[in-house]
């Protein structure tokens, strides 16, 4: 397996809440988009899963959208397709997370561009579950 890279290193190791947009709730179990923050509850981090139908059919904790979050999380991991991600931008940059994380598979330069312009950190590309597990054996996390 590769390094994890630093940068991915660092917002792992500062991050303690996180909005999963794009979140799959409990029929979805072999989901990405469920499996990777039911790893990530069970480790320690605070999730908040972010997604209209979710937050419909009363999932606990879900909210429908970005702008229904009361507090800017410390990052807002993404699993939606990299054509949608730039949807996305406009509420992230009012949010202002520190870190946005675009899961494995999905990657929109120009999104992460204006994020970063802003101040905010971006991954893209790269599976949280795989660093996170990665940096946990290791001892690092």
């Amino acid at each position: 397996m590769e390094p994890v890279p630093q940068e991915a290193v660092e917002i792992l190791k500062s991050t303690r809440t996180i909005a999963v947009l794009g979140m799959k709730g409990d029929g979805d179990e072999m989901a990405p988009a469920h499996g990777v923050p039911m790893y990530l509850a069970a480790h320690g981090y605070q999730i908040t899963p972010v997604n209209p139908k979710l937050a419909r059919d009363g999932y606990p904790g879900a909210v429908a959208s970005l702008g229904d979050l009361t507090a800017a999380p410390d990052l807002v991991q993404v699993f939606r397709g990299s054509d949608q991600v730039a949807k996305h931008v406009d509420e992230l940059l009012a949010l202002k997370p520190r870190a946005v994380w675009l899961q494995l598979g999905i990657r929109n330069d120009e999104a992460a561009a204006r994020l970063q312009e802003a101040g905010i950190r971006v991954v893209q590309d790269r599976c949280m579950y795989k660093d996170h597990h990665a940096l946990s054996d290791a001892g690092e996390i």
